[in-house]
């Protein structure tokens, strides 16, 4: 599980793909969220420029990532 600390009241999902390095760019980012790769709190999310917060997790590629 990769621990996130974020800093403001949220992180987009496609800038906490890149900044966890589950990614290399803003472009396969979008990719992996259009295409259905990616969990938001236990189902499938489309949006890209969803709003992660505090006590979120997101699963991708068999990675947990657990906002606090």
């Amino acid at each position: 599980m990769i621990q996130f600390t974020l800093e403001g009241d949220y992180i987009p999902l496609i800038q906490l793909l890149k900044a966890t390095n589950l990614v290399s760019s803003g472009g396969d980012a979008q990719m992996v969220v259009t295409d259905g790769m990616v969990k938001y709190n236990g189902d499938v999310d489309y949006r890209k420029r969803l709003k992660v917060k505090r006590g979120d997790k997101v699963e991708f590629n068999g990675q947990t990532i657990e906002i606090i």
